[in-house]
């Protein structure tokens, strides 16, 4: 679940053993740290152009994309500014060791893991990411069970997209019995093809 406070205290509030059954997801935790990575980025910039550098220029985006996903000439640009002393460098770095703690199976290997990237986190003189590091540490007992549990909010959120695309292609909908139909159409799987009629 997301980590919004009203959420968390109904379902402690109504689910038995809630400590152990809540998770938050390692979704909402990348976009949390992606987005104060372009916050230290942003900040970083202004800095550097008033200073008549711009090292960062045109880079939002490799931050934020997958190292796996670029091109050569963009792996090439990219592998500069990372090895770099930028902050913005120290951000990305957190940000992508919290993203590799994902992968633990044992809940004390997993949290000592996360215990050492807290330590960094809250060190590395980046406001932004000590903010969140704060709320990671708060709600770690949570993503601890996300781990364990290896829940994910990914296959929900990729749905939640493909009906709001429904919603947004149809210019929208008259009633709701409308847009309920077009999700059934379209995401319920349904075999339209009449009988007997080979595909």
């Amino acid at each position: 679940m997301d980590m919004w406070p009203a959420f968390i205290n109904a379902s402690l509030e109504s689910l038995p053993n809630a400590k152990k059954k809540v998770a938050f997801d390692k979704f909402h935790i990348a976009k949390y740290l992606g987005e104060v990575v372009d916050e230290v980025r942003c900040e970083e910039h202004k800095a550097l152009m008033a200073e008549g550098c711009d090292d960062l220029k045109g880079s939002k985006y490799s931050w934020l994309y997958n190292p796996e996903n670029m091109s050569r000439k963009q792996k090439l640009r990219f592998s500069t500014l990372r090895d770099s002393t930028l902050k913005t460098a120290r951000a990305w770095a957190i940000k992508e060791l919290a993203m590799s703690l994902w992968g633990y199976v044992s809940k004390t290997w997993a949290l000592k893991g996360w215990r050492r990237w807290l330590s960094w986190a809250i060190r590395c003189r980046l406001k932004p990411i000590k903010k969140v590091a704060v709320m990671i540490k708060v709600h770690l007992w949570g993503i601890l069970n996300a781990i364990i549990l290896k829940v994910s909010n990914g296959p929900a959120e990729g749905l939640n997209s493909k009906i709001k695309m429904i919603k947004i292609r149809s210019r929208g909908f008259r009633n709701k019995e409308r847009f309920a139909n077009a999700i059934y159409f379209h995401l319920g799987g349904l075999d339209l093809y009449p009988q007997g009629l080979a595909r």
